[in-house]
């Protein structure tokens, strides 16, 4: 590294994957040597939460480093203008902090900044929807460069375009493409249905926006350190893979996980309840429906993965490695039929642990770090790795002592989502409807660390309910 010049940092980003569906991670299935090569030359750790278990809300708190109620929402927000979003681009942001300390800054992939309004003043003299016209309000963040996919559902209206229709329509791949996702469309009676793309691996949507980082990194002006921010919007649902690695899992022996179904333990619990068993589509779920979808999960797992492997060996070829942070973690997980449940949404392990790697230039193992942590503790981490100060109000803690086994973990982690706050510290995980004051889960996580038998109506733990609840009012106090 030439003496005074600040590391590269490469933040990948994934949607919806599950903390422990790596080879590192011991899942016995699941193919992800470049994940597991970071893990090797760096540090894995298996205790980190997300501050909210769905991607808006938790997009934000990464920028920020603030909480949900920092940031003043814990839902997706949709059908709003740019102007009364919930994303301000007044807040400070650790892209901001970075460009001040000099470096270059760069999106690319999912953002989910903005619900894509599709107003009339949206739309352009032909009448169609461009996400590209978004560029802007998205660099109000602190991107210096930004190439933005929201998701797969996008493409579905033909009065739509962004990046990845264009690249589709020029292969010949967009009619059949559309017409696939509209069969699996979020929230129809297919929409859990696991399926093959019918797009070649090298069209695939993790391709498409893999390939233009690779590109990017190529054509930058090396004056400036970078901070790249990758995006995959994969593995989230659909639930397709590209078909070579459909091929590959097509007859994986997947074992099941515990799929009982849970229980409310009262009025309000059960309302939250329903509305996860109603997304999930619980009356699909036979066990072959469920195996075949973590099929094609997995693929898309691999892809990313893959990806992954493609974009460190540029930086290899750029002589940009030795120099590069890489940090590797997702917004959220996924349940994968384990209480009958799909997506996240939820404060079981599934949806709100994830994964996180980060791997400093020196390719050193550190093995692996058990201590709590949480996902903006990952903004506190890029800010010193920057050499720069976390956005005002931030709350996390920087990861970097833990390189040097200086690291014990938080007392609590916490995650929010709608009226909820969660709570878990070594042995106990809490729920706590805000606005009634309603206890909904306790799990005593060394007696039952598969979450099966919810404690919040057993009197002998009234005590330690009465004690997490006031964690919580204190969390929320500040």
């Amino acid at each position: 590294m030439p003496e005074g010049k600040k590391p590269n940092i490469l933040f990948i980003f994934s949607d919806q994957h599950r903390h422990n569906a790596m080879g590192c991670a011991g899942h016995p299935l699941v193919q992800t040597p470049h994940l597991d090569r970071l893990a090797n030359e760096g540090l894995r750790f298996t205790r980190t939460w997300t501050q909210c278990p769905i991607c808006q809300p938790c997009r934000a708190t990464v920028i920020t480093g603030g909480y949900t109620q920092d940031i003043g929402f814990s839902s997706n927000v949709r059908g709003v203008s740019l102007e009364d979003g919930p994303f301000k681009p007044g807040w400070s942001t650790v892209m901001k902090q970075l460009q001040s300390g000099g470096y270059e800054t760069a999106s690319i992939g999912k953002t989910h900044y903005h619900s894509r309004p599709f107003s009339e003043e949206d739309r352009d003299s032909e009448g169609k929807f461009d996400s590209r016209q978004f560029g802007d309000f998205l660099k109000s963040f602190g991107w210096d460069y930004v190439f933005e996919e929201y998701d797969r559902y996008g493409v579905v209206a033909s009065d739509v375009r962004s990046p990845y229709t264009d690249h589709l329509e020029s292969h010949n791949l967009l009619e059949a493409y559309q017409n696939q996702i509209k069969g699996i469309y979020r929230l129809t009676p297919t929409h859990w249905k696991g399926e093959t793309s019918v797009c070649p691996q090298e069209h695939e949507l993790s391709s498409f926006i893999a390939d233009h980082a690779i590109d990017w990194l190529k054509g930058r002006d090396t004056e400036k350190p970078f901070y790249l921010n990758l995006g995959f919007v994969q593995p989230h649902v659909p639930l397709v893979d590209d078909p070579t690695w459909a091929a590959y899992y097509k007859d994986a022996d997947i074992q099941l996980p515990d799929m009982t179904l849970p229980e409310a333990p009262n009025e309000v619990w059960d309302k939250k309840l329903n509305r996860m068993k109603e997304h999930s589509q619980i009356q699909t779920m036979t066990d072959e429906f469920v195996r075949e979808g973590i099929r094609h999960y997995l693929g898309a797992v691999s892809l990313v993965d893959q990806k992954i492997g493609e974009v460190i060996h540029t930086l290899e070829q750029l002589g940009e490695l030795d120099n590069t942070w890489i940090i590797y973690s997702a917004d959220h997980g996924e349940m994968l039929g384990e209480h009958h449940l799909w997506a996240k949404h939820s404060f079981y392990d599934g949806s709100v642990r994830i994964p996180l790697i980060i791997s400093p230039p020196d390719r050193k193992g550190r093995g692996v770090c058990d201590g709590l942590s949480e996902l903006i503790d990952v903004t506190s981490t890029i800010a010193a790795i920057g050499q720069v100060d976390p956005p005002d109000g931030a709350r996390g803690q920087s990861l970097l002592p833990a390189l040097d086994n200086q690291y014990d973990g938080h007392e609590f982690v916490f995650s929010s989502i709608e009226d909820y706050t969660c709570v878990r510290n070594e042995q106990y995980r809490f729920t706590l409807d805000n606005p009634s004051g309603t206890p909904c889960e306790l799990f005593d996580l060394d007696a039952d660390p598969g979450e099966l038998t919810n404690l919040v109506n057993d009197q002998s733990c009234e005590e330690i309910i009465q004690n997490l609840t006031s964690v919580i009012r204190e969390h929320h106090a500040g």
